[in-house]
């Protein structure tokens, strides 16, 4: 996928770390008179297609949000479509992204899996782990409040005292104490809200709200978003920068 003059990896406000709630494959899959599952499956197949984008336009680290520790509440088979949809997705496209040096993280919660499932998103990980280029961070079986609270507990494990304690010890405890915080958070699908994703870290995020669900969502969205994105002023609760 190639990239148009407006969105190139030379443009200053391409953010360093962009991070993405999936949602809207369901819905997809009804209006077309489709399963829920089928629409996740189509949202399945757009995601190589964002990482090559992102990926060429020199976005650093891309986050996806996949799979929350509340969607196991969801009915059963659609639960199950949804892990052997993800099962499926890494055997198939590791190799690819090893081969277009992205390297793999997971977040979130892995002893809720099948052994078998474990197993292969740890080799997934362990065999792109030396990659240099973008880095992939899948948020499966993942909450944001959930992510505070084992931080918080690995804290009282460690016997981490009141006075030492602060936001930036804080954050080595988050599972994702080793990626920076997204500049930009991108919704897709119409809906607009964080659903417990990233809580901590996006507290100054960029938010914007795609109507496009993901299956559809491409170039075009990318442009939009990133446009708009550049337009956008970050004081991080400060006063901003007075001109001469």
């Amino acid at each position: 996928m190639s990239t148009s003059n407006h969105l190139s990896a030379s443009t200053p406000s391409i953010p360093k770390h962009v991070a993405i709630i999936m949602d809207g494959n369901g819905r997809w899959g009804k209006n077309k008179g489709l399963t829920r599952l089928a629409g996740h499956k189509a949202g399945t197949q757009n995601i190589i297609k964002v990482v090559q984008t992102f990926s060429e336009l020199g976005v650093e680290y891309l986050t996806l949000f996949a799979f929350s520790t509340e969607n196991w509440g969801r009915p059963k088979p659609e639960v199950k479509g949804l892990i052997n949809i993800l099962e499926n997705v890494i055997v198939k496209e590791t190799s690819n992204l090893d081969k277009a040096n992205v390297r793999l993280n997971h977040l979130g919660n892995l002893n809720r899996l099948s052994p078998g499932l474990q197993e292969i998103i740890r080799k997934a990980v362990q065999k792109t782990n030396n990659n240099t280029g973008l880095t992939l961070s899948v948020a499966f079986d993942y909450g944001g409040r959930q992510e505070i609270v084992d931080a918080a507990r690995r804290i009282i494990e460690d016997q981490i005292s009141a006075s030492r304690l602060d936001e930036q010890l804080f954050r080595t405890y988050l599972g994702s104490a080793n990626i920076p915080d997204p500049d930009l958070l991108i919704r897709t699908g119409g809906e607009e809200r964080f659903s417990n994703f990233l809580l901590w870290q996006s507290a100054y995020s960029e938010y914007y709200c795609s109507a496009t669900p993901w299956p559809d969502f491409g170039h075009q969205d990318i442009k939009d978003a990133l446009e708009a994105y550049s337009k956008r002023r970050r004081s991080f609760g400060k006063l901003p920068n007075k001109t001469k």
